[in-house]
C-alpha cells in the first residue's frame, strides 16, 4: 500500500502537517485526529494529480522521530498508483500490459488513473497474475 510520512506540528491549540516528500502538500486541524483526517485527504488530492502516466510519483522516504506519522491516501487513489508502479517496475508499457490482460489501452489507462479507477477484485487478481507480482492492498478505516 502506498503511504507517506507527514511531519506533525503542534501550534497553539491546533496542529498542522506537512509531507516532506511532496512539495506543497500540507494541511491542519483543530485536534490531532482532525489534522490526521485532513492529511489523508490532502495526500489523496496531491497524488490525484498523477493522472499523467509519465508523471513520476515521488518515492516516500522513512524518517525517524515521534513527530512523523504514516498516512495512506484514499483507496481510489492508492490502488491505481500501485498498479502503475508495479507495471513500471516490470518495464512494461501500458500497451504491453493491456495486451496481457486482454483489454484496450484505454481501459488500462482508466485502471491506472487516480480518482477514476474502480477495479474489481477479479481485475486486481488478473493484474497481479499478468505482472507476476503481489499487489498488497490494505483498507484503512
Amino acid at each position: 500500500m502506498i503511504q507517506y510520512q507527514a511531519k506533525l506540528h503542534k501550534e497553539g491549540s491546533g496542529y498542522w502537517l506537512e509531507f516532506p516528500d511532496l512539495p506543497g502538500c500540507f494541511t491542519q486541524g483543530k485536534s490531532r485526529a482532525e489534522a490526521l483526517e485532513n492529511a489523508r485527504e490532502a495526500l489523496s488530492l496531491w497524488l490525484e494529480e498523477a493522472r499523467d502516466p509519465h508523471w513520476d510519483i515521488p518515492v516516500p522516504k522513512a524518517r525517524r522521530g515521534r513527530q512523523y506519522v504514516w498516512v495512506a491516501p484514499y483507496e481510489d487513489v492508492s490502488i491505481p498508483l500501485m498498479i502503475r508502479q508495479a507495471r513500471q517496475r516490470k518495464g512494461l508499457s501500458q500497451r504491453e500490459l493491456a495486451k496481457k490482460l486482454g483489454m484496450s489501452v484505454q481501459q488500462l489507462q482508466k485502471l491506472e488513473c487516480p480518482g477514476k479507477s474502480n477495479p474489481t477484485v477479479r481485475t486486481l487478481a488478473a493484474v497481479s497474475e499478468a505482472l507476476a507480482e503481489q499487489l498488497r492492498i490494505e483498507l484503512v478505516a
